[in-house]
């Protein structure tokens, strides 16, 4: 592919960013939405803590199944990007709003279907960035993750600031936020000037992600990663929330508001990912960022108990480095894949990758009761980016890592 700056269409691409990440995170509100009201779903319809927990994981596996699906058809790569974007932007405000009209059972079947339509949004938004964006493809993805990262912590903010909200105007909003991402796809997004081949139906081609040495790599790192994120990004509340008891004065007056604060904090972490990774090298940047979330993990159960200050930056630090490499992953698949698969192999690196988070979500409540409460529990996430870091190193020492942005630096 040519260097985008010279493209002649290349002077819009900051514009058509801006578009997609409002758009992106339109629809992405969707996911997060029966999360911000479980408290009220839980006393209106009479949830247990394990229907409660489903309301989440839903949408988990949908995505998981979604994202799959559609990379052993190569969906992403045979369907205009902007067409598969906005007919699942539509069904994600569909299957939103049905929670306004059915019940527990059925709303954990309607979170699944927007899952499902979520991972027709997110790997085909990381495509469609990388055609505007060749030189600063590491920033501009970056961009992207930021936008939904800011996206992902408005639940904690919700409840922090506004307890009394009714739950069904938070889903007629998300609801509307995601209709309102359709349109945005519709009218307003195209393809960039470096354009991806254009595939036709291979279901063999998915196996390329496991045979394919340097794409192994980088997927077992992304792996690693979201083994931290996902659980980390679900469970910190809870950490918090134990920790509120013996710490005074507690770190921005609430353990949801620390939560909204600490997740929030990963937007400064994935714009510096995308400035170093396109800089120094998508390896170094990710094995870096890796490095320092799991030593987080692994010490911020010595501040339990305070100090506050030191408990704050710590979880701040945490927030910053967790999702600050996620951006690069796909970044490195967009350049390490056959560029007629490109949108294949997002989606199937974040159909497993996913799958992970399901399991780690799942696994690190009860990992916390065995060891008798929260203040050691995120121990159990360390494993992921370990794993991640040798990965990326090992990528790092290939010849096929002067195809990435940085190349082995």
């Amino acid at each position: 592919m040519t260097d985008a700056s010279v493209m002649p269409h290349a002077t819009g691409r900051w514009r058509m960013l801006a578009i997609i990440c409002v758009g992106v995170v339109g629809v992405l509100a969707t996911w997060f939405s029966a999360t911000a009201i479980v408290p009220e779903l839980i006393r209106v319809w009479q949830l247990s803590p394990g229907q409660a927990a489903w309301l989440t994981n839903a949408v988990q596996l949908g995505f998981v199944v979604g994202a799959v699906g559609a990379s052993l058809v190569n969906l992403p790569d045979i369907l205009p990007m902007h067409r598969l974007m906005t007919g699942a932007a539509l069904l994600a405000a569909s299957s939103n709003a049905a929670l306004l009209v059915v019940g527990p059972d059925t709303a954990v079947i309607a979170r699944f279907v927007t899952g499902v339509a979520l991972a027709g949004v997110y790997p085909p938004a990381l495509k469609l960035m990388a055609t505007w964006f060749v030189k600063g493809r590491g920033l501009a993805l970056g961009f992207l993750i930021g936008a939904l990262t800011f996206g992902s912590s408005m639940p904690h903010l919700v409840r922090a600031v506004a307890d009394g909200v009714d739950w069904h105007s938070v889903v007629w909003a998300t609801s509307a936020s995601a209709l309102g991402g359709a349109l945005i796809f519709g009218l307003f997004v195209r393809e960039g000037p470096n354009p991806f081949g254009r595939a036709t139906f291979n279901p063999r081609q998915s196996l390329t992600v496991f045979t394919d040495r340097p794409l192994l790599l980088a997927n077992i790192g992304y792996f690693g990663h979201m083994w931290e994120l996902y659980a980390m990004w679900a469970w910190f509340l809870a950490f918090a929330a134990a920790a509120e008891a013996g710490v005074h004065p507690f770190p921005f007056g609430s353990p949801s508001m620390l939560s909204f604060v600490v997740v929030a904090s990963g937007v400064i972490g994935c714009l510096a990912g995308g400035w170093l990774s396109d800089r120094i090298g998508r390896c170094l940047t990710c094995a870096g960022m890796m490095i320092v979330s799991g030593a987080c993990a692994m010490l911020i159960g010595v501040f339990f108990d305070g100090p506050p200050l030191l408990l704050a930056l710590l979880a701040l630090l945490w927030g910053v480095t967790v999702i600050g490499d996620s951006a690069q992953f796909s970044a490195a698949v967009t350049e390490l894949a056959d560029s007629a698969f490109v949108g294949t192999a997002l989606a199937l690196q974040m159909g497993i990758g996913f799958g992970l988070t399901v399991v780690s979500i799942w696994a690190l409540p009860i990992f916390a009761q065995w060891i008798g409460g929260w203040q050691w529990a995120f121990l159990f996430l360390v494993p992921g980016p370990v794993v991640g870091t040798w990965a990326m190193l090992s990528l790092r020492g290939r010849p096929e890592a002067q195809k990435l942005a940085g190349g082995a630096r």
